[in-house]
């Protein structure tokens, strides 16, 4: 593995390389919060084949935490990236968020990208924009009041280990979301996406619906799903973010879809099983 940088849009970019330089691209977009080691359970089960690519998007990890943080930016940023890395037949896989920004970026793109893995991702009912429920700021949001500071990885996973939904996760994935999602700070540590950012992320998301884009996306896309939110439950305080945000609908939207739904597995699909993930990467591949 070598970690890298780059400049897309005035932004300053880590991403992280592993594999065979001449094999198949693919290219890894992380969570709001989280960062491009996460995907390094999915790599572990992947293999070395393979070129993977994983990006610290902006305002998380090692990369700069640099708004604006509406998601088009985010979209933007990867289109940007796969043009400065001269990225071409990519199998893009987003998760979440990452997920809304790699259909952009596919379909700003379309040249650049092979095939996309779309785990739970951020794209609702196109009837729930019009009415889904924001704060009034980023400071009033919920995660702004995240535990911020940490004496060390293994502090973050003792206290995460046996808590939802991190009991859900395979543990070798949280001990990389804790090692690597914490920078030195004084004589401790601080998250890596600080819990600002991450609510401006989420802030963010308002205006996401991103329908005209996907009608454009003509590659195959496969929308991995988790079990679902309750459709009567429009509370963002009491969300449970563990259940799938994904509209059920998406795959069907998409000129070439396919919808791979796992109602016993999270949101957190990566997380809870990079195997599954690397094996439908592998089909996209073949």
């Amino acid at each position: 593995m070598r970690e890298d940088r780059v400049t897309v849009r005035g932004v300053d970019l880590a991403y992280f390389e592993w594999g065979n330089p001449a094999g198949q691209t693919v290219l890894l977009l992380h969570a709001t919060g989280f960062h491009a080691r996460c995907w390094d359970g999915v790599v572990r089960c992947l293999g070395d084949d393979h070129r993977v690519i994983a990006v610290d998007q902006r305002g998380h990890g090692r990369s700069e935490k640099r708004g604006p943080y509406e998601w088009s930016e985010f979209g933007a940023d990867a289109a940007a990236l796969v043009d400065e890395l001269d990225l071409n037949g990519v199998v893009g896989v987003g998760h979440s968020m990452g997920g809304h920004a790699l259909t952009q970026a596919a379909a700003q793109r379309p040249h650049r990208f092979r095939a996309l893995l779309l785990v739970d991702p951020v794209i609702l009912d196109p009837a729930a924009y019009a009415n889904h429920p924001m704060f009034a700021s980023a400071q009033a949001h919920p995660v702004a009041r995240r535990r911020n500071r940490w004496q060390s990885a293994a502090e973050m996973f003792d206290r995460f280990a046996d808590r939802h939904p991190f009991n859900l996760w395979d543990r070798a994935v949280l001990l990389d979301y804790c090692r690597f999602g914490l920078l030195p700070e004084g004589d401790g540590f601080e998250l890596a996406c600080p819990p600002l950012v991450e609510a401006s992320i989420y802030q963010g998301s308002a205006g996401r619906d991103i329908g005209d884009a996907i009608r454009t996306v003509t590659l195959p896309v496969a929308v991995l799903r988790a079990q679902g939110r309750d459709p009567d439950n429009r509370s963002t305080e009491t969300m449970d973010f563990a259940r799938s945000p994904t509209w059920p609908g998406l795959a069907a939207a998409f000129p070439n879809g396919r919808d791979i739904h796992h109602p016993e597995l999270s949101h957190f699909i990566p997380m809870q099983r990079p195997d599954l993930v690397a094996e439908e990467i592998r089909k996209l591949i073949a």
